[in-house]
């Protein structure tokens, strides 16, 4: 069954990076299964103000328009110094904010629990990649991206997660390494 795919494209290099070609990948795949995309390259798009307290304005507003048409939303990003890039980061905390995304369900004082808005049971992807090794990075970085993203906003809008998540994303991968990672985007939209 053909689905509606909202990606949401966090890196600087829309043409060629590495996250381009998942990107990419993923788009080329999505469409052979009848998939329809809507696809924003934030470094493309009219740069979002930073988070002050105002209502939502109507480039959010559309943002949230189009996510709720979706059936899956799609996060891609490199991982800079613990976290997703700065763009893809300040889109979520406006565009995947509360009321809209999750609310809080007073119980007692300031206790309670959240609420999943309207993206409940939809599937959320997200895509990180790292330039490092999935040893050290697992190991010893434990506030990573995935992890935060996961726990402290996605659960709350009550999404279904799934990630893809690629290591020692380096300008020397060899040829074989990058037709492996392309395969684990395909195998990805082959799972939708």
């Amino acid at each position: 069954m053909a689905k509606n795919i909202f990606v949401a494209f966090g890196h600087h290099n829309t043409k060629n990076s590495f996250n381009a070609s998942v990107r990419d990948t993923f788009i080329d795949e999505a469409k052979k299964y009848g998939h329809n995309i809507d696809l924003i390259n934030l470094h493309e798009e009219k740069q979002l103000d930073f988070f002050d307290g105002k209502p939502p304005n109507d480039q959010v507003l559309d943002y949230r328009k189009r996510l709720e048409k979706s059936d899956v939303m799609f996060l891609i990003s490199p991982c800079y110094n613990l976290r997703a890039s700065a763009i893809l980061e300040n889109w979520i905390d406006l565009v995947l904010a509360p009321k809209w995304f999750f609310a809080f369900k007073k119980v007692y004082g300031n206790w309670g629990y959240p609420v999943a808005g309207v993206m409940k049971n939809k599937l959320a992807i997200m895509s990180m990649s790292y330039g490092g090794n999935i040893f050290s990075i697992q190991t010893w970085f434990q506030n990573m991206p995935f992890r935060r993203i996961k726990a402290g906003v996605l659960k709350l809008g009550g999404m279904k997660i799934k990630y893809i998540r690629f290591y020692e994303v380096l300008p020397s991968m060899t040829e074989k390494k990058f037709e492996k990672e392309m395969e684990k985007v395909r195998r990805l939209v082959r799972d939708l």
